[in-house]
């Protein structure tokens, strides 16, 4: 077992009241912080306060202590032990210091995962979060965090997976198509900040269907075809942080039902890796939440940030 004690801090060039501000808004719907959509979004059951409880992607903390617009302290749920922190420091007029501290005891498999891939990825997304701080603060980042290939490789490895669910009763376009079917699934995937929630930008599907509508948030996709006719519904709701795929397809005769049981089992596997790269093409084409928010955070006058320091375990 070994005790890793990692940090990361960006000196800025802005009074510590405004960089604090940064923090509150953590987990927000407005979180100009976390690297979301290109990394799965801090979220908590409540708003930031101690006693919240959640994480980001797989990993799971809860808010141990928190004095607004200074410092948050997340303890990492059991099994696992320690603490992840973000402390802004003042250095004077119009300077101050954004700080991310890690500490945790590491065993085996813990360990052993930490030095093969986690290290890497957790310093990206650590310094593309100070990055969006500078971003939000200044309008600008000196020297922007880069992905290597190593961190990109467990990226693309680790991207969240479309699940099984219902077809929703909201998806009124697929209904009102087919309302009938042989055949239908939904996969659905989380709509992350950041990520367009216009049903267009999310047309899963190779080439141009002959049929495209768009009423409000969902997109319909399809061929009326001689032997079989199908429909694609994407459904993208921002309220419940959801973006769902539902297929329905309805043979006409032999040849189609002798179409449909040749794709059938290949469809679920097509559809999960359609949504899939959508989901990551689009996240990582997003714009940075520090460039979201820059606009109304940035005041005149204000110089670009310094470089960034890095100690590393």
């Amino acid at each position: 077992m070994g005790t890793v004690r990692n940090v990361h801090i960006r000196t800025l060039p802005a009074p510590a009241d405004r960089a604090g501000a940064l923090l509150d808004r953590i987990a927000g719907a407005d979180d100009p912080l976390f690297p979301s959509p290109a990394w799965a979004p801090v979220r908590f059951d409540r708003p930031l306060a101690v006693g919240a409880a959640g994480g980001h992607g797989p990993v799971r903390y809860t808010v141990a202590e928190y004095e607004p617009g200074r410092r948050v302290r997340f303890a990492f749920d059991p099994p696992g032990n320690g603490f992840h922190e973000l402390s802004v420091e003042p250095l004077g007029p119009g300077r101050c210091l954004l700080r991310h501290v890690l500490e945790q005891d590491q065993r085996g498999t813990e360990r052993l995962a930490w030095l093969l891939a986690v290290r890497a990825v957790h310093g990206t997304v650590v310094e593309e979060l100070l990055d969006n701080a500078e971003l939000a603060l200044t309008g600008a980042t000196a020297r922007p965090a880069r992905r290597g290939r190593y961190v990109r490789l467990v990226q693309r490895l680790t991207w969240d997976r479309p699940a099984a669910t219902d077809v929703p009763e909201a998806a009124g376009l697929l209904h009102a198509a087919l309302p009938v079917a042989d055949h239908q699934d939904a996969f659905a995937v989380e709509w992350r900040p950041g990520m367009p929630a216009d049903p267009e930008a999310w047309n899963v599907l190779p080439g141009d269907p002959s049929v495209v509508e768009y009423d409000g948030a969902e997109g319909l996709y399809g061929e009326d075809g001689k032997h079989l006719t199908y429909r694609v519904s994407v459904l993208v709701d921002e309220s419940a942080r959801r973006v769902t795929m539902s297929s329905r397809v309805r043979p006409h005769d032999r040849w189609g039902r002798l179409h449909w049981a040749l794709v059938r089992r290949a469809h679920p596997v097509a559809a999960r890796l359609l949504l899939r790269r959508a989901h990551r093409r689009l996240a990582l084409a997003a714009l940075r939440a520090g460039e979201r928010h820059a606009s109304h955070l940035v005041s005149d006058g204000v110089d670009a940030g310094s470089d960034p320091v890095v100690l590393m375990s």
